[in-house]
This record gives structure tokens, sequence and C-alpha cells, in this order.
């Protein structure tokens, strides 16, 4: 198979609703970093893929023409959480398939404060079979995204017999590297007891500090095929050296856990790794979507770093951080980075591109070989890539 490679990267600070730009100045922004940081001019570019949620139609052209107007191909995309991973996949299908040479994924987002809800009350939601699940084992009523997570956290902490405890010491692991990320929302460090005690949101254990919070901001990257990488003298690229997406299936509706993405992410993250042809443990940095603390561990398992039931000897022992196996969300995660939505999987792949290539600064995983990507949106979809030096 061709090679594709993220050739240029490029992002925005995340800052909180109120405080940014517009979404076309924050796109455009991103993506002339990244043009700068590949090295190749605009009139390069030969397609376009916008990630986006909260926006009308035609959004990407909008934000694009702040950069040209060349009259390229710009495909919106609109995949719930995984929108920025989604046009990624499609960017890369199309160098793959020698349709073009060179395409840019870009991703943007101004949200709203609080929790994420929908703007389409008089029409059937996709979340309908999801709330089905929540229904049947009793879960309280809340927004969406606060009802599925904290299901499945509750879901979780039942089977294993574990507390809020385990999710409280993922939170403060992810602030701890968000320190030494200048790009991330959050800053200021948290402990187990801080989290804890934290203001409840959902169902008497999950506080705030256990959800990430409605961010702004854009990301950008350039993808090439080799052939275009050699020509144009492109020397720090990083390839994509497996990729896949999944969907739901029947099974989603069986449970909580299963309602949030993890059967999707295991099938997703089974085909990227047999198409790298490598295993979870060759893997050394991950980007993982982290929207709540809960779905982070339920998908330390889903993705294969460990067995079902072992994420909470993962988290004990510190294999999730600098020192241990894994070091999983360097950039602080969408729990401390931010999350805004159509950016996340954009600023994911530009976070571990910076970690191949050595340009991470303070929070660099040394030695960083092979990375993973993992970005799941309730609908649903989950695309999990994987990236080599």
């Amino acid at each position: 198979m061709k090679n594709v490679i993220v050739a240029g990267v490029g992002m925005t600070q995340f800052c909180k609703p109120g405080q940014q730009e517009p979404y076309r100045v924050m796109a455009a922004n991103a993506i002339r970093l990244a043009l700068t940081d590949a090295g190749v001019n605009v009139s390069h570019i030969e397609q376009g893929y916008a990630a986006y949620i909260y926006g009308d139609s035609t959004c990407g052209q909008h934000a694009f023409y702040d950069v040209a107007q060349t009259g390229i191909p710009i495909i919106n995309v609109n995949n719930n959480c995984s929108s920025g991973s989604t046009a990624l996949y499609a960017a890369r299908q199309a160098i793959l398939s020698g349709e073009v040479e060179c395409a840019v994924a870009f991703g943007f987002e101004e949200m709203q404060p609080g929790a994420l809800g929908s703007h389409w009350s008089d029409r059937e939601n996709p979340f309908d079979r999801a709330n089905a699940v929540y229904d049947k084992f009793g879960i309280p009523k809340a927004p969406i995204a606060l009802r599925a997570f904290g299901a499945a956290g509750k879901h979780y902490m039942e089977k294993y017999n574990v507390t809020s405890e385990l999710y409280a010491k993922v939170a403060v692991k992810s602030r701890s590297h968000a320190i030494h990320n200048p790009y991330s929302l959050f800053s200021k460090p948290l402990t187990v007891e801080s989290v804890l005690n934290d203001k409840i949101i959902f169902d008497n254990y999950m506080t705030r500090t256990m959800a990430c919070p409605p961010t702004c901001g854009a990301a950008a990257v350039i993808l090439c095929s080799d052939a275009f990488a050699k020509k144009h003298n492109i020397r720090h690229g990083v390839k994509i050296i497996g990729q896949a997406m999944a969907t739901d299936t029947q099974e989603s509706w069986q449970d909580p856990i299963l309602s949030v993405g993890a059967g999707m992410t295991k099938r997703a993250a089974n085909k990227a790794f047999n198409l790298a042809g490598v295993s979870p443990q060759d893997v050394d940095v991950i980007e993982l979507h982290d929207c709540f603390t809960t779905n982070e561990v339920i998908n330390y398992e889903a993705l294969g770093l460990c067995e079902e039931g072992e994420a909470i000897k993962l988290i004990s022992d510190g294999d999730n951080t600098y020192g241990g196996k894994f070091v999983i969300g360097p950039s602080g995660g969408l729990m401390s980075k931010g999350h805004p939505i159509g950016a996340t999987g954009i600023a994911q792949c530009v976070e571990l591109s910076w970690h191949l290539r050595g340009q991470a600064g303070k929070r660099q995983v040394e030695g960083a070989r092979l990375a993973l990507q993992h970005n799941v949106g309730l609908g649903g979809a989950v695309v999990v890539t994987l990236y080599q030096k």
C-alpha cells in the first residue's frame, strides 16, 4: 500500500466560549500554519476536508476562502465528536485512490457554554437508540453526552467493584500533562481530592473535573503522497501506517459501555493494527478520546492496551503516563487541553506528529516512534489511526 504522509501541522490555542476569534479566522490561521510547516504553497492543495458540527453548511468553504479561493473541492464533514478524524480518513483515502497528491484536513468549532444539546428538536434524534438503552438500565435523564458516558462509567464501577476515585486519578494524570502544553485550555494542577470534591454533575459520582469543557479552536494538517513528499523535499513527514473507521452494530445497544463506542473502538483498533502489522504493546504515545475520564478508562481495554478489567491495574501502576508502558494524552487530552469538537481529531494528529518529530517541548515522549490516535463520536463513529516516525 502507498504511504500517506502528514507533511505539515498547525493549530490555534484552545479557549473558552466567548474568548474565541470567528471560526473562519481560527481555521484559516491553522491552515496557514500547516502550510508553512509543510513548506508548500496553497496552490499545491487539491482537495480540502472541513470538520465541524455547530454551523451552517459550507462553513468549510467560508474558512478556506480566507486562505485562498482556488476553486478546489471542499467537503464538509459532520460526524459528531469524530468529525476531525473522519476528515483525516477521507483525505487519506483520496490520496490512496490516486485522485489527488496533496490535501488539507482542517477542523474548527465555536461552542457555547454548558452541556452539549441538539438544535433539531422537530425531528427524530440519532441518539434515540442509545437513550433506549439508558431507559432500560434505569439511568437518570440528562443531556445525552453526560447521560451516555455517566452511564458507562457507573456500569464499569459496578462490573469491577471500583469507586469513582479511579476516574479522579485519570483526571489528575491528564492535567499533569496539560501543564506543559502551551496550547492547553487548563494549566492548574489537580489532586484526587479536588476532583472528588468538585461539583457533582451526574448520578452522585461524576464531578465537573471528570468531564471535558466546551471549547473553541481550530487545527489543520497537510496530507500528501510519498511521491509528493519526495518531490517537494518534505523531510519531517510522519507516515500513517494504519487507519480504520467503524460504526455501530446491534452489539452497541446491549449495555452502557458498548453504547459509547467500546465495540466500535475494538473493531477499528484491531483493523488498524492488522493493517500496520504492529500490536498495541508496540505503541509509545497515545491521544485518546477522553471526553470524560470514564471513557478513557473504558478505552484502555477496547484499544487492547490491557485486558478487560485490567485498566484499574494499568492506572495504579502508572502505565498511562511518563515512565510507564504508554504516555496517554500528553497534550492533556480533551479533559484539559479542551474539546472544540470539529478540531479535536485534527489536533490529536498535530500533537502526535510533534512527538514523532521530537518537537513536543517539555512534554516530549522521548524516543517516540509509534503513535496511536483514537477519536469517537456518538451516533456513531470511531476512527483509529497509527502514525510512525
